[in-house]
């Protein structure tokens, strides 16, 4: 469950590489390219590794601290060995309960794929199910199926407006950029650790998940997006619950999906542009979704 925190290892309090101090007894160094460097290496591009080994690496301050702040299962905290640290950082390894691995600064240089300074800390994080049970269920639902992206940037993307407006979660359908490429995780600015974002292999196994929860008596309404679609986005009903789906960068939806939609919307545009990019079209029909429901109030 989101709320579930893994710990991995006993508390490593005393492995604080601020101030130049020596890695507390017991604290394992990475200081050349061995196997666990190049295991952690092949997390930054091979998508098959991070699957198998259900791992992917965590970059920047903000991600890093809403991983911690949202329960998300974390392996271990990298940072570099003998170099003075922040308040932050310092404050994570002695707090977070996450085990702390000192790493050699000129191999965190290449782990946080940085051109000058190594990064203060890198994190290791556990790959959650894809379990479409993760979602939050009810007459409130906003989710979004994103159908075939091939930009992790737009994954992101999305993934941080649907977590700003409100959305209950999203689902990455079909043969589709990794959710948990380096690229995806910075570009959604830490979103993904609050918000579900579940894989699932096609549109069926959504329908089916959508036919559950109509069994259940929550009347699920799954509109598309195209720039053909017969209604206008500001005419569409967006207040009940709603599945939005957004398709593929540059052929839009696929078949499945349009059989499958109860309504397809377009959204206005002018100028010499055909359409608009994947992520902003969802952002801008997560913004309708969020006006006609009165606005998200800050949330934890």
């Amino acid at each position: 469950m989101p709320g579930d925190r893994q710990r991995d290892g006993s508390r490593n309090h005393g492995a604080r590489a601020g101030r130049g101090t020596r890695p507390a007894s017991g604290a394992v160094g990475v200081h050349s390219r061995g196997d666990r460097f190049q295991t952690w290496q092949a997390l930054l591009t091979n998508r098959n590794k991070r699957q198998k080994l259900g791992e992917f690496l965590i970059h920047g301050v903000r991600p890093i601290t809403l991983a911690v702040e949202h329960g998300w299962p974390l392996r271990c905290l990298l940072y570099p060995h003998g170099q003075h640290l922040s308040a932050w950082a310092e404050g994570l390894i002695r707090d977070s309960g996450v085990r702390s691995v000192p790493v050699a600064p000129e191999l965190l240089l290449e782990l946080g794929e940085r051109e000058s300074a190594a990064p203060e800390l890198v994190a290791v994080g556990a790959l959650r199910p894809d379990d479409l049970g993760r979602l939050p269920q009810g007459h409130d639902l906003l989710g979004v199926a994103f159908d075939r992206p091939t930009s992790p940037g737009n994954i992101g993307t999305l993934t941080r407006s649907a977590d700003a407006f409100g959305a209950s979660g999203m689902i990455i359908t079909g043969h589709a950029a990794d959710v948990y490429d380096p690229k995806t995780v910075r570009a959604s600015t830490g979103s993904i650790f609050r918000l579900p974002v579940v894989r699932a292999p096609g549109v069926n196994e959504v329908l089916e998940w959508v036919e559950s929860l109509r069994g259940r008596g929550t009347p699920v309404k799954i509109i598309g997006t195209d720039e053909t679609g017969g209604t206008s986005v500001q005419d569409c009903d967006l207040t009940g619950p709603v599945l939005l789906v957004v398709g593929n960068e540059t052929v839009g939806m696929s078949a499945r999906w349009r059989e499958a939609c109860d309504e397809i919307v377009r959204i206005p545009i002018g100028g010499a542009a055909s359409s608009l990019n994947a992520a902003s079209a969802g952002t801008l029909m997560l913004y309708e979704a969020a006006r006609q429901r009165g606005f998200p109030t800050a949330r934890d």
